[in-house]
């Protein structure tokens, strides 16, 4: 609020002018700005840039607790995309644009499995 009020160009000289900045601050903040809270932003949504591991997961933090998203050894190494939506997530090859994994987050599980069975794919 500082920073916004200190940039502002014209710069009030009475408490009432300080306190009009102040109000209009304070209804931007709470009504305008996108955040959860209001009607019309009632998901949480965000994008991570992130790194395969070597046992073929990502870790993802969701309202304060690491979950494990497996996605497979194969692609070890491979920087992905997270598109997180809730708990709707999907994981995409950054340099391809390929749908690796799509899924709906148990928040209840710290691994999520890519519900393949475990071992190299049967030919």
């Amino acid at each position: 609020m500082k920073k916004r009020l200190v940039a502002q160009p014209v710069q009030p000289t009475t408490i009432a002018g300080l306190q009009a900045l102040i109000d209009a601050f304070v209804a931007a903040y709470n009504h305008q700005r996108p955040h959860r809270s209001l009607p019309h932003r009632a998901t949480h949504d965000r994008l991570r840039h992130d790194k395969i591991d070597k046992a073929g997961c990502v870790a993802l933090r969701v309202n304060g607790r690491l979950h494990h998203i497996g996605v497979g050894r194969t692609l070890t190494g491979t920087d992905v995309l997270l598109l997180v939506q809730d708990l709707h997530i999907r994981v995409i090859h950054a340099a391809t644009g390929e749908l690796l994994r799509d899924l709906i987050l148990d928040p209840h599980r710290d691994y999520q499995p890519t519900g393949r069975p475990p071992g190299p794919a049967r030919q």
